[in-house]
């Protein structure tokens, strides 16, 4: 277990569900990942609720709001990326071709963010903190990994490394070569781009987040029988680990992930 006290720019350092029961998906987060959920007040319109991992900060979740049910906006996991100045990213972002949906804007005292998407459609925030985090990583139900898919990798790799200074590694020592490009922030692997899928055109760009688990299968198995549907059943990636894609009883997609490294 590493608590995480700083999130170094570029790297993700918040994931957030916006749903369409927020006490159903407590119940099932909880279940789960063992997630306490702490509930606070976010105005008239409800609360936001934090999950948290012994103590610390795992994400966090709210009920999608009226505008945003009416633009049709799914129940999704969102994904946030650490910046030095929610300002100039936000410019930045403009520059590279991507869009600003909202913002910049101040969340109370705590912080500065911005909703974005890139060029070719995923959505992503920005988060500039002003204080100390208090995240939390390598145990069961922490974030661990994000997965872009996009029809333009190449598009795509090339905004996130204008903007947020990532360097795009594709794989070339397997044969066939798998194609798959990774993404490091500095020194850190932090997530990756798969090749595009040629049985599902018609998907959306979007960013898919992993949520840690030292027994891929039994947490599969925990859930279905709190009711998730499945896109992928529990598969090993040799040398890498075990992983499997699902969405919860109310729809938003995420992925867990078994480490097979010792």
């Amino acid at each position: 277990m590493t608590n995480i006290d700083h999130y170094k720019p570029g790297s993700f350092c918040w994931v957030e569900l916006g749903t369409t029961d927020q006490n159903a998906a407590k119940k099932f987060y909880g279940s789960l990942f063992g997630w306490e959920a702490v509930d606070m007040p976010m105005g008239p319109s409800g609360v936001y609720t934090f999950f948290k991992l012994h103590g610390r900060d795992a994400g966090a979740g709210y009920t999608l709001m009226k505008e945003m049910l009416d633009r049709h906006v799914p129940p999704h996991w969102m994904l946030y990326i650490a910046v030095e100045s929610a300002d100039a990213t936000a410019e930045s972002i403009k520059r590279a071709g991507g869009t600003v949906q909202k913002g910049p804007f101040d969340v109370f005292d705590v912080g500065r963010m911005a909703v974005c998407h890139d060029p070719t459609g995923a959505y992503f925030c920005v988060w500039q903190g002003k204080g100390k985090a208090n995240g939390i990583s390598d145990v069961d139900g922490s974030f661990c990994w994000a997965d872009l898919n996009t029809p333009d990798p190449a598009r795509a790799g090339q905004f996130y490394s204008q903007v947020f200074g990532w360097e795009m590694v594709t794989d070339t020592d397997d044969n066939p070569p798998s194609g798959y490009t990774h993404i490091k922030n500095g020194d850190a692997h932090i997530g990756g781009i798969p090749p595009v899928r040629s049985n599902n055109p018609r998907m959306p760009a979007h960013w898919m987040v992993y949520f840690l688990t030292s027994n891929c299968d039994a947490t599969a198995a925990k859930a279905k029988q709190l009711g998730a549907r499945f896109y992928l059943e529990p598969k090993t990636m040799e040398g890498v680990g075990r992983f499997a894609i699902l969405a919860d009883p109310q729809g938003a997609s995420f992925a867990i992930f078994q480490s097979g490294r010792k």
